[in-house]
């Protein structure tokens, strides 16, 4: 039986469901993105360059774990929108425990290589020597909270998977609230520089984690299990690591390039790699509209499938890459009329806002591209097509580090712009005929 806390997708006007699905995705994103950018503006104004190249730097790595927690919570969403569609309570509770256990013993092995390796980590990313210290320190401590981070995006795609997309952002304000206070509090008042942002980041993950895991136990009875029944189901581990385990590879893909891509940047010198970390944020809230309404495709299309319903996942894809277009040419105009002041959040420093808005007079006319990519994705996840997704993020990556490899030492922070562009272009060159390709084997 079905709750009032959790949403039927498979009845009802498509593009209403997409847009009130995708509306609390995007403000939970960008309060989840928060916590960096609040790190980054606390640091780069009140501990200096140095300190905001070194958490700049560690945002490349943390990017990549959580990706690959992200990228099997997907695939286990998925799953979990299947059963749901389905009416299958029983496969729905054993998915969700499968997917917790996997997720516990995923951070106990990234705290136990991570926190030790930290330093050995950044030297291979050529970190600038000043900045070394602190961006170890800044790491181990955000390990630290590694098993909160994983319980909160199983519960979060849990919640999504069965059509509610509300709560998750709840608790995800009241911890942005916590780490504004506390990044604040150490970092501004008590000087504890990059410890301290990490510190107030640790905190709020946890409160949001642990507060979702409540209100689940107290409100979804089609969620709810006790930890004593914690097992993982060998069927199902399989079935969750083959669709996550693709989306995982996915979802690290982006970050790993970006590593190699911020290597590149670090050789620039320490006011472009702290530009490039600010521009990036700018960018990751300009992304957050094209995402959102991706996740709200594929838990849309997902349930669909789950219940055979085969023209009204025709219709998911239709209104959702209609909704990714309009949303691609806002941001569009809203980057590049902001530039200038978007960057003089993150520092007072003329040179990297410079190098920054360098970079945005570049992709700030493309940011439409990136949109329609993430619209394929949201089609091809929602049909569980993990590998063809898998395969499009790799061509989008692949061209995007090449490309940079061979602009950057001719054009500088630009040449980051442009291989973007590149391989934005690339991905939407060969996902589109292939989604036409799957339309009519799904017919």
């Amino acid at each position: 039986m079905k709750t009032n806390h959790v949403t039927d997708l498979t009845h009802g006007s498509t593009g209403r469901q997409l847009i009130a699905f995708a509306v609390p995705l995007m403000l939970g994103n960008l309060f989840q993105l928060s916590y960096n950018m609040v790190d980054t503006i606390v640091i780069g104004r009140f501990a200096g360059s140095v300190s905001l190249a070194a958490v700049g730097t560690c945002d490349q790595i943390m990017n990549l774990l959580i990706m690959g927690v992200s990228g099997v919570c997907l695939g286990a969403s998925v799953l979990m929108g299947n059963f749901f569609g389905a009416d299958d309570r029983e496969k729905l509770l054993d998915e969700l425990r499968t997917t917790v256990a996997i997720g516990l013993l995923f951070a106990a092995l990234v705290m136990a290589v991570g926190i030790p390796l930290s330093g050995l980590f950044f030297r291979w990313m050529h970190v600038q020597p000043e900045a070394l210290e602190d961006a170890a320190v800044y790491l181990r401590i955000i390990l630290i909270g590694m098993p909160f981070t994983c319980l909160y995006n199983i519960y979060a795609a849990a919640l999504r998977s069965v059509g509610d997309a509300q709560t998750p952002v709840r608790f995800l304000i009241l911890s942005c609230i916590i780490n504004i206070v506390m990044d604040l509090l150490l970092v501004a008042i008590f000087h504890r520089g990059v410890s301290g942002a990490a510190l107030a980041t640790v905190l709020a993950q946890a409160i949001s984690a642990l507060a979702c895991m409540i209100y689940v136990g107290r409100n979804v009875p089609e969620l709810h299990f006790s930890l004593r029944t914690l097992r993982i189901n060998g069927h199902l581990a399989r079935r969750t690591l083959a669709y996550g385990g693709f989306t995982a590879l996915q979802q690290c893909a982006q970050p790993i390039g970006n590593l190699i891509i911020q290597g590149t940047i670090n050789t620039l010198g320490v006011s472009a790699a702290a530009a490039f970390s600010a521009a990036r944020k700018i960018e990751d809230i300009g992304l957050l509209p094209g995402r959102s309404i991706s996740a709200a495709m594929t838990a849309f299309i997902a349930q669909n499938h789950g219940a055979r319903e085969s023209e009204r996942m025709e219709q998911g894809y239709r209104k959702g890459m209609l909704i990714e277009a309009a949303s691609g040419l806002l941001v569009c105009a809203v980057v590049l009329l902001l530039r200038t002041p978007l960057m003089s959040m993150f520092s007072t420093d003329e040179t990297i806002i410079r190098a920054g808005v360098t970079y945005f007079n570049v992709i700030g006319f493309c940011f439409w591209l990136p949109h329609f990519t993430n619209g394929m994705q949201g089609y091809l996840r929602g049909v569980g097509a993990m590998r063809v997704s898998l395969f499009a993020t790799l061509t989008q990556i692949s061209f995007r580090v090449a490309a940079t490899l061979l602009l950057v030492p001719r054009m500088g922070i630009s040449g980051v712009a442009l291989a973007c562009v590149i391989g934005w272009s690339a991905m939407l060159a060969w996902t589109l005929p292939c989604r036409r390709y799957l339309k009519k084997r799904i017919q």
